[in-house]
C-alpha cells in the first residue's frame, strides 16, 4: 500500500483549506441548481455545456485534492518546552545566510511564500536547518550555489 503524503498546516492554514473547500462545493452546487446547458445545439455539442462540463470538472477535481489533504493533516503544534531550542515546524528563525542575516518561518509546503518569509520544511533551507540549534552552522547545497547558514535565534509562537 502507498503511504499518504502528510500534510503540514498551521491553524490558519486549516481553516484556509477548510473555507476554500466549502465555497467551492456551495460553487458547485450554485451552478447545479440552474438550468444546465444542453449537451447538443443543432448538430454540434454545444460549446456552453462543454464549458460546463470543463468547469464542473475543475471544481470536483480541486474539492477531491482538498479533502486528501484535510485527510492527510497534521497540524502543526507549538514543540515540548526542552524541544523549543531546536528547529522544527512552526520555529521562526533568525539566521545569518551568507553574511546576511535573514528572518523566516518553517511551515508546510502548502503553506510556504518566501515573498512573506514563509519557507518550506521541503525546501534546500528547510531541509538543512530542520534538528538544529543555535550557533549551528549549515551548508545548504541549491543546484546553483552552496550557501553558509548560521542559526542565531529560534522562537516559536501560537500563530
Amino acid at each position: 500500500m502507498v503511504e499518504e503524503k502528510k500534510f503540514y498546516l498551521t491553524k490558519e492554514g486549516l481553516a484556509r483549506i477548510k473555507k476554500e473547500q466549502e465555497a467551492l462545493k456551495d460553487l458547485m452546487l450554485a451552478k447545479t441548481r440552474g438550468e444546465s446547458p444542453k449537451v447538443m445545439h443543432s448538430e454540434d455539442l454545444n460549446p456552453e455545456y462543454l464549458a460546463f462540463q470543463e468547469d464542473m470538472n475543475f471544481l470536483q477535481k480541486r474539492v477531491s485534492e482538498l479533502a486528501n489533504i484535510l485527510k492527510n493533516i497534521e497540524l502543526i503544534k507549538l514543540p515540548k518546552k526542552g524541544k523549543k531550542q531546536i528547529v522544527d515546524l512552526g520555529a521562526t528563525i533568525m539566521a545569518e545566510i551568507d553574511g546576511e542575516l535573514d528572518e523566516f518561518k518553517i511551515v508546510g509546503t502548502l503553506e510556504a511564500d518566501p515573498a512573506s518569509h514563509r519557507i518550506s520544511n521541503e525546501s534546500p533551507i528547510g531541509q538543512a536547518i530542520l534538528g538544529k540549534k543555535v550557533g549551528e552552522t549549515v551548508v545548504i547545497k541549491t543546484p546553483l550555489v552552496n550557501h553558509s547558514c548560521k542559526i542565531i535565534k529560534i522562537k516559536y509562537s501560537e500563530a
